[in-house]
């Protein structure tokens, strides 16, 4: 049957892309994630929970995805560059639906409706940490895990798609880290999938077990008696791929500080790039933690922004001593490394502060982390730009190529950083602009500035804004324009606009 149907459709004829060869690899790849829901069934069955739901959502998508193999496997292989931006764009819309099924069939009024569900998946898979859950002693114990466990497991797939997929389809400032990874194209994409997963999946997995080992500890001790096994798992998951849910409705805030320091040296680890991580720790080359210009100008930009909320929060009396300087540090990590927890309600700070945590939502951690926005390579790399073009003023007939790392970067990949930030940009002025018109047609209570916040917090996978939605709040009072508005940019600040973009070009279609 595969074979009639591949025969009959043959898209290569008619599309310089091949669809039903892309729908192949989605299926192929897509029959492994229901395995992903034993682990909440598992838990709601040992808190005597409904699991159920969990094991049909589980069904639903390995078999859904199995079928659609089966119905493509004559078109297997034939995987290029333009049917991966395919693959990675339908993957990541189809998977946050998985995720929302439990909501649906368990969610009760908070998570019950379609957009609130699958705003909540998007959230989750794209590890944005934004939520619509305001009353968190509804959710069973199973589906706060799930919630959890949705940013862990969409964390594994940002670091496989940023050091593995993404260069292959040289995406603006990715492909950078093209030079790890041996191959011409992705053809063998599953391999390549599988290759990098284990790679560099002991080092996910082991910084995600240190952390629960340290915070149950602190719990077994008695140094934060809030921290019990369960809640070390959760905010484990909800630290290590930079997503920021959390099983609490103040976030980090009531945990001892000891807690969170841990938990804003994880995010800090996080936000960095896992491949040179995984050169210094795993091959035992610390030499790249010094060597690595990002990862300088990350832990940079991390001293300057903790300092200076910490100086602001001791001067305005809102903390002093110690805790300012805990929460002026976990606040600039938190907001930098896109993870969006928070220690403190930063809502009734100054004007002065919350501009100062805007301005880093725009900043983002390094390539080849969770973390998401613009990125440090690309603000880097962008200050290299204009260096260069102002020495060139100068001295026109120098020829000065921008170095990183000492080796001389591509012109097509400074020009494509350029573009994403012009479109980066873009997308974050038009969502605003949606959010606050829908807002002020549905009284939502959501003003102008608050509005841009909304924007820039879920295309930069941030999670907590201004306003009604801060971070003590939720995203539930939104209309639904706004909240589909908001799952659309989540979406594209996850993929990094382009590989969407492309899809809506006549040239990506026509052969």
């Amino acid at each position: 049957m595969s074979r009639v149907l591949a025969q009959r459709v043959a898209p290569r004829q008619f599309l310089a892309v091949d669809v039903l060869a892309a729908l192949n690899l989605i299926g192929a790849l897509g029959k492994y994630i229901g395995f992903v829901a034993l682990f909440p069934a598992a838990l709601a069955i040992g808190y005597g929970e409904t699991f159920w739901p969990y094991l049909l959502a589980g069904a639903v998508a390995s078999g859904g995805s199995w079928a659609l193999e089966r119905l493509t496997a004559g078109s297997a292989g034939r995987v290029g560059v333009r049917e991966g931006f395919l693959v990675v764009t339908v993957t990541w819309l189809l998977t946050p639906a998985f995720a929302a099924l439990p909501y649906l069939f368990i969610g009760g009024d908070q998570l019950s409706h379609p957009i609130n569900a699958y705003f909540e998946g998007m959230s989750g898979f794209t590890t944005t940490g934004a939520s619509v859950v305001s009353d968190f002693d509804e959710l069973s114990k199973s589906l706060a895990m799930w919630r959890q466990f949705t940013q862990w497991i969409g964390g594994i797939g940002i670091v496989v798609l940023g050091v593995a997929v993404l260069p292959r389809l040289r995406v603006g400032g990715r492909q950078l880290l093209e030079s790890e990874l041996p191959g011409p194209e992705i053809a063998q994409l599953s391999e390549r999938i599988r290759e990098t997963a284990r790679l560099l999946g002991v080092l996910y997995v082991g910084f995600t077990a240190l952390l629960i080992l340290i915070l149950a500890s602190f719990g077994w001790a008695g140094i934060d008696e809030r921290m019990s096994l369960y809640e070390a798992a959760a905010n484990a998951f909800g630290t290590m791929p930079t997503g920021g849910f959390s099983t609490q409705p103040d976030s980090a805030a009531s945990y001892a500080p000891a807690s969170q320091w841990v938990l804003a040296l994880f995010m800090l680890l996080a936000g960095a790039n896992y491949l040179v991580m995984y050169r210094a720790l795993v091959r035992r080359q610390p030499g790249q933690l010094v060597r690595d210009e990002e990862l300088r100008l990350y832990v940079a930009l991390v001293v300057i922004a903790a300092g200076a909320l910490a100086i602001q929060l001791w001067s305005h009396d809102i903390s002093v001593g110690e805790e300012a300087i805990r929460s002026g540090f976990f606040q600039a990590v938190s907001i930098i490394t896109t993870t969006g927890m928070v220690s403190a309600d930063y809502a009734v700070w100054p004007s002065v502060m919350l501009l100062t945590l805007f301005a880093l939502m725009f900043v983002g951690g390094s390539a080849g982390s969770t973390a998401g926005s613009i990125k440090v390579i690309r603000h880097l790399l962008l200050g290299k730009i204009l260096r260069r073009e102002l020495g060139q003023t100068v001295s026109p007939e120098v020829v000065l190529p921008v170095r990183l790392n000492g080796a001389p970067v591509d012109e097509r990949t400074l020009r494509a950083i350029a573009a994403f930030i012009l479109l980066y940009v873009g997308a974050w002025a038009v969502g605003g602009a949606v959010i606050a018109i829908d807002s002020a047609v549905v009284s939502a209570g959501l003003g102008p500035l608050d509005a841009l916040g909304a924007s820039a917090t879920a295309l930069g996978n941030v999670g907590p804004g201004f306003g009604i939605t801060g971070p003590f709040a939720s995203f539930a009072p939104l209309g639904g324009v706004s909240k589909l508005t908001m799952i659309a940019l989540m979406f594209l600040g996850r993929l990094e606009i382009i590989p969407v973009v492309v899809l809506l070009t006549r040239h990506y279609w026509r052969l």
